[in-house]
């Protein structure tokens, strides 16, 4: 898979513009990413997916906390709907930055995250449900078809990856250095040793989800990426952050930032050891020649935030022909 992250900071019809010239460039599919303080994914999708035909898209990722995961489920099979079946389900533990504003905690993130799967995959197949763990439902269903949808775990720390792999079609696993990639295909290994075939697809879907900046200009293209590893930084965990020399306090000052709004200081904060470890960013010839190298390792990536100063741009100079992890 060739993915690209569009995230919804962008008036709706700008992201449309953005699906279609990633479509027309040779991408295989679009994610729309979720914040509670941008604009609504699933309706950007929407609007994605009357404007294509053939790309793959989804929620990457969205998370079961700030809607009841059987209403999740069924927004998905919504827009699965209406895409003819080319709809993909991101479903992760979420930011802990924003989803702390609104008052959640992550202290169960792996357990939901899989009973939202689990109990999606039973609503689109038909069954009734009735849950009492992390979430609770009652005799809850769909009064309509769904379609069959493939799930992709967003994770990034050993416990997620696991599961993601034991359990989902696919894991986003946000890392944007070989390093990490190969750390993750060894959990991703772990976790299929343990698939048993009854909980979906006997294929699993390996995919880098990598912060990613390309500009003719190499700074401008490193400046660009301040913001999304502002939020990749803070929401690492410690053995991440530790592979890359990370240090915890600097990176839990950014999350404080974030949490209280001063998004300025936060993205001030981060460091060039950050922005190596947590974002591909330079020209066109460096960004291309390390997301081959992440492919090397991975089935797929996905171009995640910021993709670049300009996205219209940065769409055209990554060139989805000299890439090699397309299906």
């Amino acid at each position: 898979m060739l993915g690209i992250e569009l995230t919804p900071e962008k008036p709706v019809p700008q992201l449309v513009e953005h699906a279609t010239h990633a479509a027309d460039s040779g991408f295989e599919a679009v994610f729309c990413s979720h914040h509670y303080n941008n604009r609504d994914e699933f309706t950007a999708l929407a609007a994605i997916a009357q404007a294509t035909a053939d790309i793959r898209l989804g929620p990457g990722i969205t998370n079961p906390y700030e809607a009841h995961p059987v209403t999740l489920a069924s927004r998905m099979a919504t827009l699965d709907e209406l895409a003819d079946g080319r709809g993909v389900f991101g479903i992760g533990a979420g930011d802990p930055s924003t989803l702390g504003n609104l008052g959640f905690d992550h202290d169960d993130a792996l357990r939901r995250v899989l009973e939202t799967m689990q109990v999606s995959r039973r609503l689109w197949d038909g069954e009734r449900i009735d849950q009492d763990g992390t979430f609770e439902a009652t005799d809850a269903g769909l009064n309509y078809e769904a379609g069959e949808i493939p799930v992709y775990v967003g994770a990034q720390g050993p416990h997620m990856t696991r599961m993601a792999a034991k359990y989902a079609d696919g894991v986003l696993f946000n890392g944007s250095h070989p390093r990490d990639i190969e750390w993750a295909a060894q959990r991703v290994s772990e976790g299929r040793q343990q698939r048993d075939d009854k909980t979906g697809s006997t294929t699993f879907d390996f995919v880098a989800y990598a912060s990613v900046s390309v500009a003719a200009d190499r700074v401008a293209a490193r400046e660009s990426a301040r913001p999304p590893v502002a939020f990749i930084a803070a929401g690492a965990p410690p053995p991440v952050r530790s592979r890359h020399g990370i240090n915890d306090a600097a990176a839990n000052d950014i999350q404080e930032a974030i949490s209280a709004g001063e998004f300025t200081a936060a993205f001030d904060a981060v460091t060039e050891q950050m922005i190596d470890a947590f974002c591909v960013a330079g020209t066109p010839k460096e960004v291309t020649d390390r997301l081959n190298r992440l492919g090397e390792t991975a089935d797929g990536v996905v171009i995640g935030s910021p993709i670049g100063p300009d996205i219209e741009k940065a769409i055209t100079l990554l060139d989805a022909s000299n890439l090699s992890v397309r299906e």
